[in-house]
């Protein structure tokens, strides 16, 4: 489980079993909403709060608190529904990027006038608005709550097309609906809302959702599982560690708690008592990718490298390497400076990069390997890449020119230079172009 911080400054929590789970439990409503799975990714955001949204593309941006607070996988699947529609509504486009850059699924972002609700002058609000301004901010809220209440429809159409109960879609606008309670959010406000208030929400979508076969329809308990597994995953990463060590207390010995603990041991800086947690997680599933995973995480971390290698090999055939987690097994190959793992540790990152090239990490290590290996063009493409996804224009230029004279011509990664060169260079004189 890593944190990476892509150009847009998003604070992005990448994590192989989350993703796989993200992956599985969508596949069904992205198909149901005329899309390829394929082409639709579900990104986790590092933020505690209540929210999803869409951002332009065939990106839905969920954030970690959603996950830590639904109570069902089905859940999830009832917000990344409604997200869908917004992708296949067009609304990013719609809303226009001058004005709104996000669209989807919120709680606290959902009022104009928050802060003069909060001191509990709701119209004084909306009174510190001019009168034009007023007017035409008025008329956006309106076509924005319109845009919420046929996306709604669209969350309902997709669940009842995959066969999904749509129980969860409901609870969570119950959810929602307890937190506009706490935060004196009623109809006497709606004009001020972004969204319509949850209660008219519930009241659109019950019949629709009751209606279809798939309503008591069991949850799909594989997905119900590991997402019970992946929660307490991000309890011990995300809170902090006293929190999560009172939330999975040693006296709860369920592979749940086990596995928070672990995190929150490693976190929390008690490498003894997480390698233990750890050691009975593999003990329970010897072959279970992701508990050798962090098996291999926490060893590679102590300072074990040589140590780390046997559980993250295994968990890198065990995933049948899985980007993510073949690059900590590759850092882990570098780490141990024995020059005999470097041909290993290349192989290994090449095809980590193939299969997932939005990963910093993996090229910089990459780098590092090539580098150690005296291929320095290669070490520089491999920088080149990494500048480029990280919006850093001008080390790109250069990491990729520097490649470019030491890598044969016309030859693949000599082609990729050029691209990386050449993109990089419009990026730059654009960036000039706006500054006169």
């Amino acid at each position: 489980m890593v944190l990476a911080q892509p150009a847009q400054a998003q604070s992005i929590l990448r994590d192989a079993e989350t993703e796989s789970l993200l992956h599985d439990m969508t596949a069904p409503l992205v198909t149901a909403a005329g899309l390829s799975p394929s082409d639709v990714r579900v990104v986790l955001v590092n933020d505690d709060s209540i929210n999803a949204f869409v951002a332009g593309g065939q990106i839905v941006y969920v954030h970690s608190g959603t996950l830590q607070a639904a109570k069902t996988a089905n859940e999830v699947q009832g917000v990344i529904a409604h997200e869908l529609g917004h992708i296949t509504g067009g609304h990013v486009t719609l809303a226009g990027r001058g004005y709104q850059e996000a669209t989807g699924i919120t709680i606290l972002s959902m009022v104009l006038g928050l802060a003069a609700m909060a001191a509990g002058a709701g119209e004084a609000g909306a009174g510190l608005l001019a009168a034009g301004q007023q007017a035409a901010v008025g008329k956006y809220l309106s076509f924005s709550r319109q845009q919420e209440a046929s996306t709604d429809a669209a969350g309902v159409k997709y669940l009842n097309g995959a066969g999904i109960s749509g129980k969860g879609y409901l609870n969570f606008f119950k959810t929602m609906q307890q937190l506009e309670y706490r935060y004196g959010i009623t109809r006497k406000v709606e004009y001020m809302l972004s969204h319509p208030v949850s209660s008219e929400r519930i009241a659109a979508i019950s019949e629709s959702l009751q209606a279809s076969p798939a309503w008591n329809k069991p949850l799909n308990q594989d997905w119900e599982e590991r997402f019970k597994r992946v929660q307490a995953k991000l309890d011990g990463y995300l809170l902090p560690p006293a929190q999560a060590l009172q939330k999975y207390p040693e006296s709860n010995q369920t592979i749940y708690a086990h596995y928070a603990r672990a995190y929150a041991y490693h976190r929390g800086g008690f490498p003894e008592k997480a390698d233990a947690e750890a050691d009975a997680l593999v003990q329970a599933k010897p072959t279970d990718p992701y508990f050798l995973e962090i098996k291999g995480q926490i060893l590679l971390e102590a300072g074990k490298p040589t140590e780390a290698l046997a559980p993250l090999r295994a968990a890198t055939e065990g995933s049948r390497t899985n980007p993510l987690i073949a690059t900590t097994f590759g850092h882990a190959l570098i780490a141990t400076e024995d020059k005999a793992n470097y041909d290993e540790a290349k192989k290994v990152l090449r095809i980590a990069v193939a299969r997932d090239d939005q990963n910093p990490f993996a090229w910089q290590q990459l780098g590092t390997v090539y580098d150690r290996m005296g291929d320095p063009a290669r070490a520089a493409l491999a920088t080149a890449e990494r500048a480029s996804m990280m919006g850093d224009a001008r080390t790109a230029a250069i990491s990729a020119g520097y490649a470019m004279g030491g890598i044969p011509q016309n030859t693949p990664d000599w082609i990729r230079a050029q691209d990386i060169s050449m993109t990089s260079q419009h990026a730059l004189e654009d960036g000039k172009k706006k500054r006169r």
